[in-house]
């Protein structure tokens, strides 16, 4: 005979429909052969939940899209639409290869390991291979704007790409971002870190400004433990506070240009950073700012 429980009515218990998600945010994967990089490259595409026109639409790259993939990005995505806190936006998240730590860098110069060797030809695939394909696949010509971001070395890739193509974007989001990057090593007697950091000697000496452009900045308290001059602030903060300030300096408004982002415990790691990414997403595509 069974229980007094098992002769209970069952009742199936529904969720209230308003609390249902309505946003939802299609991925696509695709491999793209490069020319440049001799590889294939694997790309996903993150659409946004309606079908939008291109003149309404704006583009976002992001470097190591495989960490997008470990922070379920769609959610992320979801949730943001969802509450409508941002306007209509493609994501394209780049799958890094194993080896990064030439594709991504300065283009221009190599760090004193020799580093950064192939990131030329990782900005020509970006500009002469992927932005066709995207215009391709998605029967567009143009975007409202088209952005970059990444993580570590994909943030300081994604910076210079920016800094260095200012007509093809406005906006760049870099998350604990390699601003140590330098040219020589800092155990070296003439090492100057406010001569051998490259990225920031390379902002410090172009002569013109873009207006236009805005950038967002995000760190941990606990990104790493090293402090190369010794003054109690660890260098990732440290690199990304000098760094602003030489933007400030060049002309950019702090308040207007520039955001931010400094998380308390926040670590060099995926978590961290899909906290901070919503925040970068409303900084940039707040609904209001349509």
């Amino acid at each position: 005979m069974g229980s007094a429980s098992e002769n209970q009515p069952q009742f199936r218990i529904f969720e209230d429909m308003s609390a249902i998600k309505t946003a939802h945010i299609v991925v696509e994967n695709h491999l793209i052969f490069s020319t440049f990089l001799n590889r294939e490259v694997k790309v996903d595409f993150y659409f946004p939940p309606k079908k939008a026109n291109s003149a309404n639409l704006s583009l976002l790259l992001i470097n190591d899209g495989q960490d997008l993939v470990t922070m379920q990005f769609d959610n992320i995505l979801e949730d943001l639409y969802e509450t409508q806190a941002i306007s209509d936006l493609f994501c394209v998240g780049l799958h890094c290869s194993a080896d990064r730590k030439n594709e991504y860098g300065t283009a221009k110069y190599l760090d004193y390991k020799g580093r950064g060797a192939r990131a030329a030809l990782y900005n020509r695939f970006i500009l002469e291979e992927l932005m066709p394909y995207i215009r391709r696949t998605l029967f567009t010509c143009s975007f409202k704007e088209k952005c970059f971001a990444g993580f570590s070395l994909g943030g300081l890739c994604a910076l210079d790409m920016v800094w260095n193509h200012p007509l093809e974007f406005s906006k760049v989001g870099v998350f604990s971002g390699s601003l140590w990057w330098r040219d020589k090593d800092q155990d070296d007697v003439d090492f100057d870190e406010t001569v051998n950091r490259i990225m920031h000697n390379q902002v410090k000496q172009t002569p013109d400004i873009y207006p236009w452009l805005k950038f967002f900045f995000e760190v941990g308290t606990l990104d790493e433990v090293a402090d190369r001059n010794n003054n109690g602030i660890i260098d990732a903060i440290d690199d990304t506070i000098s760094f602003i300030d030489i933007l400030v300096n060049k002309g950019y408004n702090r308040q207007t240009a520039i955001a931010y982002l400094e998380l308390n415990e926040g670590r060099h790691d995926v978590p961290t950073w899909a906290i901070a990414f919503p925040d970068f997403l409303k900084w940039g595509w707040a609904v209001d700012q349509k």
